[in-house]
Formats: C-alpha cells, structure tokens, sequence
C-alpha cells in the first residue's frame, strides 16, 4: 500500500481549544483531581477548580506586566508543575508559549529567546537565570524574567491583582484556531534548531484525535507520571491531552525518583522514549545476574516473547500458556510491579523501540504502544492503539490523517496536525511542506496492507558505502543497543568499503558484569580502561556478541564489520546526544574522527 487515511476524524467546534477544554472541565467537576505534586512520601492532588484559579492569577500578572495577544513566552525549565500552570497561563493571556529545554547551553538559550522575540522568560532555577544572564545584554526584546522558585511567581500575581478578570476572559474569548498556540524549537541532529509554529487549532485537532482513538488510557479516572521534559512537543500534547481528558498528572521530582515515585503515584498508564524501556528491560536482566536465577530470566524472556507473538494471532499454545502463568510470579510481577502495580500500558515515541522489546513487555502484561510523529506534525501523526495494535509499526495514522510513501520511500503526512512553518523561515518551510498539505517528513518507511507504518530509517542518515550499498544504520543500533552493556552506538561507513560503529558502554552496567568476573577499580573509568586492557578480550568478546545479533538481521554487505568501543559515552553535555537523547552524527563524527579514521586505516 502507498497510501492510507485513517476514518473516524472527530470535529471541531470553532470555539473548542485547549483552554475552553480546561474550563469546560472545572464547570462539570470542580473537585476533579488535575494534577499531582510529590509532598514527602505522597502525591498530594491539585483540583481542576485550584489549577484554574493559580491559572488566571498568573495570567492576570502577565496581563499586567505588558503581555498582547500574540506576545511570544519562554518557559525554561525542568518538568514541574509551574511548567503546566504558566504554559496555561500564558495561552489565557491570549499569548504564545516558546520552550527551552533545561539543558540548553547559553548559546542554544540565546537563539530560541532571541530568535522567537520573547518579551518574557521564566526560570526554573537561579541556576538557569545565571544561564540566561551570561547572554542577557544580547536580548534587549526580552524585558522581564522571573525564577518560578523564590517567589518569582507570587510576583506575577502580585502584579496580576490589578488587572480585572473580566480582562482575562476577553483574551480567552479572543483565542481562535489560526492563532499560534506555541512555537516547540526542533531538537537541531543538524544546523540551528528551527521553531515549529503550532496554531491552537493544531494542538486541539491533534488532542481530539488522539483521544478518540486512546479513550482506554485517556479515562478520567486514570493517571500519568510526567517525567519527560515538557519542553518536547510528545510530553506537551500528552499534557494537553490529560488536561483536556480530566486525566490526573503526577510531576516526577526527577528521573532519579521515578521507582519510587512511580510506587507513590501507581499511574494507569506511563509514557516515554525508547531508551528508558530498554532501561527497564537492561536493569531487570542484571540483576537476575548470573546462574540459575539469569537462566530463569532468560527463560522468561523468551516465553513472554512467544505468548506475545502467539497471543496477537489469536491462537496461544498450552506449554506457552502453563510456563507464563509461572513466569507471571517469578519474572512478569517484578516488572509490573517496577512501574507501581497499576499500570496495563504504556506509550512510547521519539524514537523506534523495535519488536524485541515490544513483544517481551506485552509478554510481561505492560503493551507499549508505539506512535510516530515530528514537531512538525504536533506530536503523534500515527498510533498504535490498545484495540488496534502491531508489535514492531508505529500504528495506524490518527483518525483524519493521511499518510503515503513517495517513490524515494519518504513518509509523507496529511492532516490537521501539520504545523504552519518554521517561525520566520520560509525557504525551510518551502522545503517540506509540498503541495496539496503534505508534509515531507525526511523519514522513510512501509504502509502494510492494513495501513499500519513502519519506519525503516532516515534519508539523511541513509549510509551509501564504497560499493554503493544502502544501509539503514536504526536497525543495527537498535539491535547493538539491546545488550545491557551497551550505552550507545553510531554506525558509520558513508562512502567506505564497509560497515562499522563506535560503541559506548553503561558503566553502571559494566561495573556489575564486571564484578562477577573478579574486576574491581575505585572508578567506572578506570574499570573500563582495565577491563580493555584486559588479555583475556571477555569485553570485546562480550560486545562482540551484540554486534553479531545485530548483523544476523540484515544482509553481509551491510553488517557490521569493525568496532570499536570508546572511552567515554556520548551526553547532552558534550553536544553529542540532543536533550531527547537521540544523536547529532554529525557532531559525533567529528568529535569521534580519529577513532573512525582508525578503523579503515
């Protein structure tokens, strides 16, 4: 198939957007748990009445402070629940909320403030306002910034206490479909990182749809641990989403609390990027550790794996039944339980999770709907869902949307979702946005006869070796990445005569593996270093493993034949890995040159 629209769009009212939703919402159940802070050892609820009230204060304030309709603000921040208050704040004072991830470097600061022309800016932190002020005399349209701890926000409603409210509700009642909504700065693999512009009738068609296909996880009476950043368009729109649903978001205090966190809150569903599922899986077969109790592990991996396949086609053998029924004790319920007990589902995105991991969580008892989508396409363009699901695609396209596959096998997406452009940039707007609303994703990939997606690489990072060979590098690293040894990979060999990859290791990982094998050394660098020099080669031997299941996946010509592992991992920090954790090749390669270059010496 080249071409599938999904039926069953949902409509919208020309009045309907995400903050008419809200208040809709505090009429019909005031009382209604909203949100959900940590307070000690406990989640303490915030109603829909509260969230609202704490809202139109600080939409007061900006009102008072000079904020017009149409006025660009910069949240940056850590995921929190100042996050959720003043991005609704802001979309009450008729104003446009522009992101920034916590992470950014000064530099990446000064671009979104300066480029977007954000007249205001909120802090998480006296740590990210020092971030800021480092470029502050380089960003004179920027007139107010505000720390959201130390009172910064009591402030804005301080100063909001002169403004009626009768005010806010006019700039509410101005809100229409054609007016940006946010502007969500791409994550910038490449070049300088572009603003997305999001009309509100992007972000509510986009909720609307996904809802409607979702309703068992979207339930008013269920709930979410929010610990992705809010600054990446996944985690807004599933903030929307909740909001909009009447579904309950808990704040993570941060992804070092999230066991603990996930145990207080016991969310009905969760959400993430691939990598922390592989996290899950990783930690949970180390510390099976080594012997019978490993071999029990591996056991129940495997049979999770075959009930999941066997259970999608209807039919599940009896011996596969009677050893998962055993396994549910001994394996499955740790795992469920690892993520507070409650939880049937989950959903993941951003990047390819693959069917390994896939079968083996439903297996468990937890689906991992996989979705796929851009910035450009305000989060999910297409969703598995928990009625309509197939391990190893990313779903179906959201009710209303369209997909089709070019003749260069780019994925091409149609419907309510596409965003309007990049903010002032035309000539990258030219670039993918083509004729009759398609939108030209940069991805390639397959339609199925059912009209499921499966992304099967990126055109830019498609790898052209010596002898002309394509190869798609997502599903070497997916597979090497599998190993719980394994941190990161690039595979490299662009216009080489064959293929190859750097490899980091998890040294948290390292550190246990190598502990059985008798290695011990006051540092995980210096164990790494060790372990390397080590003349019996068991860590080569052991990554080696990884990189021949990978290779048993795709064809001779475009399997790995060298690696080598490197001495430090790829991070936020050194500019190598973007704050969704995918990775900027480019910087990579040339950061990582002399060890690439070795490798076809």
């Amino acid at each position: 198939m080249e071409e599938y629209t999904a039926p069953g769009v949902v409509h919208i009212d020309d009045r309907d957007n995400v903050v008419s939703a809200l208040l809709d919402n505090a009429r019909r159940d005031p009382t209604h748990a909203a949100l959900a802070t940590r307070q000690g050892d406990e989640f303490v609820d915030v109603s829909t009445l509260e969230f609202v009230r704490r809202v139109r204060e600080l939409a007061a304030g900006l009102i008072a402070l000079g904020v017009s309709p149409g006025d660009r603000v910069c949240i940056f921040m850590k995921t929190r629940i100042e996050f959720t208050l003043l991005d609704y704040a802001i979309w009450f004072a008729g104003a446009t909320t522009v992101t920034v991830y916590e992470t950014s470097s000064p530099h990446e600061v000064e671009w979104i403030v300066g480029n977007s022309e954000a007249v205001a800016l909120f802090c998480g932190s006296d740590e990210l306002e020092q971030r800021y002020e480092e470029v502050a005399d380089r960003l004179p349209a920027c007139k107010h910034v505000f720390v959201a701890t130390g009172g910064g926000l009591d402030q804005m409603v301080a100063a909001g206490t002169t403004i009626d409210q009768a005010e806010v509700d006019a700039r509410i009642a101005g809100i229409t479909h054609a007016d940006p909504a946010t502007l969500v700065y791409t994550s910038g693999t490449t070049g300088q990182p572009k603003g997305c512009v999001i009309s509100h009738g992007s972000l509510i068609w986009e909720v609307r749809q996904v809802v409607s296909m979702m309703d068992t996880i979207f339930r008013p009476d269920g709930s979410t641990l929010m610990f992705l950043p809010l600054a990446h368009i996944l985690a807004r729109v599933v903030q929307v989403g909740c909001v909009t649903r009447g579904v309950k978001i808990g704040f993570s205090t941060g992804t070092a609390q999230l066991v603990p966190e996930l145990g207080m809150l016991k969310p009905t569903w969760v959400f993430s990027v691939p990598r922390v599922f592989e996290k899950v899986f990783n930690t949970a077969q180390a510390k099976a550790g080594t012997g019978v109790q490993r071999k029990i592990f591996d056991r129940a991996y495997d049979v999770a794996v075959d009930f999941s396949k066997q259970s999608v086609t209807g039919s599940v053998k009896w011996h596969t039944r009677a050893e998962h029924a055993l396994y549910i004790k001994l394996v499955y319920g740790k795992l469920k339980a690892a993520f507070g007990g409650n939880l049937d589902f989950a959903i993941s995105g951003g990047a390819p999770l693959g069917a390994r991991l896939g079968h083996f969580f439903n297996g468990a008892g937890v689906l991992v709907l996989e979705g796929y989508g851009l910035t450009e396409t305000t989060a999910a363009a297409t969703l598995n869902t928990p009625d309509d699901f197939r391990i190893g695609s990313v779903g179906k396209p959201i009710p209303g949307a369209s997909v089709k596959i070019a003749d260069d096998g780019e994925v091409l997406l149609k419907g309510g979702m596409v965003f309007d452009g990049y903010w002032r940039n035309p000539e990258a707007t030219d670039e993918v946005l083509l004729e009759d609303g398609w939108f030209a994703s940069g991805d390639i990939g397959e339609i199925d006869d059912d009209g499921f997606l499966a992304i099967t690489g990126r055109k830019k990072e498609l790898i052209v070796t010596a002898g002309g060979k394509n190869v798609a590098p997502v599903v070497l690293e997916d597979a090497v990445r599998a190993h719980p040894l394994v941190s990161q990979v690039m595979v490299v060999g662009d216009q080489k005569p064959f293929i190859a990859a750097i490899v980091t290791l998890d040294l948290e990982e390292l550190t246990k593996w190598a502990e059985h094998r008798g290695a011990h050394a006051s540092a995980p660098g210096e164990l790494l270093r060790e372990m390397l020099d080590d003349d019996s080669g068991a860590l080569l031997a052991e990554v080696s493993s990884a990189i021949d299941s990978a290779n048993a996946l795709v064809s001779r010509a475009e399997s790995i034949r060298e690696f080598r592992i490197l001495s430090n991992d790829f991070t936020i920090e050194s500019g190598e890995l973007t704050p969704t954790l995918k990775m900027k090749r480019g910087v990579i390669a040339q950061n990582r040159s002399a060890t690439i270059a070795d490798i076809y010496d």
